[in-house]
């Protein structure tokens, strides 16, 4: 197999997902936005199966497979990894469980992400979290939590802030589209983001916290405008 899905494999994952039938849900929300504690929260109460687009990158790398050598050579280089790659990961991830409810977190990043995920695996996902949470506060966390993470310096930190902004924010804006996006106020407490998260996951408040279909979006200081027919 080369280093791009080849037709076979993606037909053949893609039939073996269609039986399986998994529910997945998207959590997307800046650095330092919580999501990993809530994420975590929501396998406890829920029953989910929590998969980091990350996590998994770093374990195949680990793993010192030829897949994992290539990957630590595009991270090297500066290289994006393709979204194939990631999804490939994600799928066997996905297949390999016992559980049909997962948490996506930390993907898709982007529009091509998305676009790639869908017609890969043929998988629309349920719904979207997005954990809201200002520039100033997540600025905050991430400089207070103290995990020694090179990256968690000002100047990297408000350069990752602006990524998210300017990729993953298009992903949000189409899922809104579709009426799938539902919104969470991340700057609270921990406990009463959960409170609002179990909210979410209620089938009986299945239709709670959508973002209107027309609607600004203020991260830190971007706003950004998104309004649908």
């Amino acid at each position: 197999m080369g280093t791009i899905v080849d037709a076979a494999y993606t037909e053949g994952n893609k039939s073996a997902l269609s039986v399986k039938k998994p529910k997945v849900v998207f959590v997307l929300g800046g650095p330092g936005s919580g999501k990993g504690t809530q994420c975590a929260n929501i396998v406890e109460h829920f029953g989910y199966t929590h998969l980091s687009a990350g996590d998994l990158l770093r374990a195949e790398i680990n793993s010192g497979s030829e897949s994992g050598t290539m990957i630590q050579n595009m991270i090297s280089e500066g290289t994006i990894v393709p979204p194939e790659i990631t999804i490939k990961l994600l799928e066997k991830a996905i297949l390999e469980s016992e559980n049909d409810k997962f948490l996506i977190d930390g993907f898709p990043r982007n529009e091509e992400n998305r676009a790639t995920f869908e017609s890969v695996t043929g998988i629309v996902p349920k719904f979207i979290l997005f954990f809201d949470c200002s520039e100033e506060e997540m600025e905050r966390r991430i400089l207070s939590r103290n995990q020694g993470r090179v990256d968690d310096n000002i100047e990297t930190i408000r350069k990752r802030f602006k990524v998210f902004v300017e990729s993953s924010l298009s992903v949000i804006n189409y899922y809104n589209s579709k009426g799938k996006v539902k919104k969470i106020d991340a700057g609270k407490p921990v406990a009463e983001v959960f409170e609002a998260v179990k909210a979410v996951f209620n089938p009986v408040d299945d239709k709670v916290n959508l973002l209107p279909r027309c609607y600004p979006i203020e991260f830190g200081r971007y706003v950004m405008y998104h309004r649908t027919i």
